[in-house]
């Protein structure tokens, strides 16, 4: 069970993200990246996103280069953010293939 701070700091760093998420897919053509959740650890120090990317065949790809350039995006975020959060958490991105599990439960149904 989260938090009332948790909540809150999970929604402020899931609308910052998609914003930068935005910002970088602006240059590649037919691929979006959404942020579909944020858990933060009780403690605050940790952040797992879950990434929602359309296509999806590009999902793992694309999740390695955002592990990748990690770094780059805490920094953005903790340019963003520096006034709402003291200590802006570790990020750790996942891939979520929630939609994708959907539309294949959808495919056997029919």
């Amino acid at each position: 069970m989260e938090t009332t701070r948790q909540n809150k700091i999970a929604r402020l760093l899931q609308k910052e993200l998609s914003e930068i998420f935005l910002l970088q897919t602006k240059s590649m053509h037919g691929v979006l990246v959404s942020v579909s959740a944020v858990r933060i650890s009780p403690d605050l120090s940790i952040a797992r996103v879950y990434l929602s990317i359309f296509p999806s065949e590009k999902g793992e790809e694309l999740i390695k280069n955002i592990n990748a350039n990690m770094k780059s995006i805490r920094y953005e975020l903790g340019t963003r953010v520096r006034f709402q959060l003291r200590i802006i958490p570790e990020l750790k991105f996942f891939l979520d293939d929630s939609l994708d599990y959907l539309e294949h439960i959808d495919e056997l149904l029919k």
